[in-house]
């Protein structure tokens, strides 16, 4: 029995991202399966998992269920503690948990004010005072992780940085004002290449919750630029297989990238792709001028 990790949309689960991508950064195997949020059947949903009641969730290999985004991490650190899922470095560590306990437990005015809504970015939202209150507060906690304008909070990757991804998606989404230094971290963790992976998926998903939305002028998602892709019909692709499944490709999921042509066993795996090919690596090393360097 493999982990296996319950969480909500991707677009909106705050909760759900965090988890994942612990799993996605330390390559901790798991299967996903996702829950329709604010939906009839989201309590049948998680009714076989009973008393859990939220996502995400994690079911380990012997049964056992983990209900928190704070437990299921403490509890993939405990269970692969070769993999430093925390800052190897006492103090260090230390620091992060502090943190990470207070993002579990704070910033209810962030959250109310700006949910996580990866489909869109503002311009003109006014932050209340409140909310000025918890960046200035935010700013404070990265600069005592000893975050310098590169990298990661604490250098490597840790669960901090997992924790803060979603303040990140919201600084992104309202265009909320930080300095510098917090400028470059919300930068690096929308350049991260298995948050760009989340969000390409989230764009594809159908749920869209409309509800989350402002009657606000939009620009463009400020991280990377995806390249221009689009679903094609009828071309000869580059490959028999599909770079993710290895399954045969089929003629009604084809994607044109950069003039070349891929294919993919699904349109799920081809939609995913178009909207953001370099997140997936297997996908971009079958483009001729990415494969000759």
């Amino acid at each position: 029995m493999r982990n296996l990790l319950l969480i909500g949309d991707r677009n909106y689960s705050s909760w759900s991202l965090r988890a994942w991508l612990v799993f996605e950064h330390f390559g901790i195997d798991h299967e996903i399966r996702r829950v329709h949020l604010d939906s009839p059947e989201f309590v049948a949903e998680l009714a076989p998992f009973a008393p859990a009641r939220t996502v995400p969730l994690l079911r380990l290999p012997g049964g056992a269920l983990v209900y928190d985004t704070l437990a299921i991490a403490e509890t993939l650190a405990e269970r692969y503690s070769d993999l430093a899922l925390w800052p190897a470095e006492p103090a260090a560590r230390a620091r992060a948990r502090s943190i990470v306990a207070e993002m579990h437990a704070g910033f209810g005015a962030l959250r109310d004010a700006c949910p996580m809504n990866l489909r869109r970015s503002y311009v003109g939202f006014a932050p209340s005072e409140a909310v000025g209150r918890d960046l200035a507060r935010i700013e404070t906690l990265w600069d005592y992780a000893g975050f310098g304008g590169e990298g990661w909070l604490f250098g490597a990757y840790s669960i901090a940085d997992a924790y803060f991804a979603p303040i990140a998606t919201r600084i992104a989404s309202y265009d909320l004002p930080v300095g510098p230094a917090a400028a470059a971290y919300v930068a690096r963790q929308l350049a991260d290449p298995a948050f760009r992976r989340w969000r390409a998926i989230g764009l594809v998903e159908p749920s869209c919750h409309v509800d989350c939305d402002l009657d606000l002028p939009e620009r463009a998602w400020p991280g990377p630029a995806p390249l221009a892709a689009r679903a094609v019909e009828g071309a000869p692709p580059l490959n028999i297989l599909c770079p993710f499944s290895g399954q045969p490709v089929v003629p009604e999921a084809l994607a044109e990238i950069e003039g070349a042509v891929v294919g993919f066993c699904n349109t799920g795996c081809r939609d995913k792709v178009v909207a953001d090919p370099e997140a997936w690596p297997a996908a971009m090393a079958l483009l001729p001028a990415r494969a000759t360097g």
